[in-house]
């Protein structure tokens, strides 16, 4: 019996050796992955601010600033979420997250959602639930290039141009830093940037062509697929981060179940061995 037990164990030992070479193998992946996501991310994150500054120049600098994409011009009623999750696991709690905050979003809409989902894991589960993805994309968030992006963000724009949605809202994943990750949600459309008296106006009269509404035009669209690259090369980040940190966490379990299981193998043994000499012992006493 204590043998069998023994040989179980020394399987136990020898499969959870196997996990932690694999977790640790998954651990130097992802660390070498975080370091080019993170990489590619800060210099994203660099230009972001041009397209935002260009749309608040022509705010104040001008009283011709068109409606078509300002907050208040409609009645918000039907919402698109962009849902943006891996389409990998074993990245922790980085999928749950994103899905619990549109899972929350999406069930105090009165409405039926327009769903876009970036990456397998958030459209298995509202497809489950019985939802309609209106767009999907199941390409690594790090093999999406920003032409891709322009191909995510047309059909949205195009739909809300024919008042077929009233607002735009992406939930995904703020990068803090390599141990903390943060769901975000962002609204996209309709814009809204505040007048900043502290920025200098022109001295002189500018003209925009061919027109103040056809560069505001042109710049918001912009605007969105800017975001949702920076966002999809932003959270591509965040899931290398959350990966690494999760093969880490199970590397250092495995490794302390190791050394327990062990231990239990050493005292099982020590045990066994005992309990025979105690019987060689008993044989040779009852010879006497």
């Amino acid at each position: 019996m204590a043998a069998s037990n023994m040989r179980d164990i020394k399987r136990r030992i020898k499969s959870v050796t196997s996990m932690e070479h694999i977790t640790k193998a998954m651990k130097l992946v992802s660390a070498a992955k975080l370091r080019r996501a993170k990489n590619t991310f800060e210099k994203t994150r660099e230009y972001f601010h041009y397209i935002t500054e260009s749309i608040e120049e022509i705010f104040n600098n001008t009283s011709e600033v068109p409606t078509q994409y300002l907050r208040g011009n409609r009645e918000i009623k039907t919402t698109c979420y962009i849902i943006m999750t891996s389409s990998r696991g074993l990245c922790g709690s980085f999928n749950a997250n994103v899905i619990k905050e549109a899972a929350r979003e999406i069930a105090n809409d009165p409405e039926t959602p327009v769903i876009v989902a970036i990456g397998s894991k958030g459209k298995e589960y509202f497809v489950k639930r019985g939802y309609d993805i209106f767009e999907e994309y199941m390409l690594p968030p790090e093999s999406i290039s920003f032409l891709e992006t322009h191909e995510i963000s047309k059909p949205i724009i195009d739909r809300y141009n024919a008042g077929e949605i009233d607002e735009v809202i992406m939930i995904s994943t703020s990068f803090v830093s390599s141990l903390e990750q943060r769901v975000v949600k962002t609204t996209l459309l309709p814009f809204e940037i505040r007048w900043d008296p502290d920025l200098p106006k022109h001295e002189q009269q500018v003209d925009y062509e061919p027109s103040v509404g056809e560069v505001f035009n042109y710049l918001v669209p912009k605007y969105v697929e800017i975001m949702v690259y920076g966002a999809i090369v932003e959270s591509a980040t965040c899931e290398h981060a959350a990966r690494r940190m999760a093969m880490e966490n199970a590397t250092e379990n495995a490794i302390e179940m190791i050394g327990e299981l062990t231990l239990f193998y050493n005292r099982t043994r020590q045990a066994a061995i005992t309990n025979e000499i105690s019987e060689i012992v008993g044989g040779a006493e009852a010879l006497k």
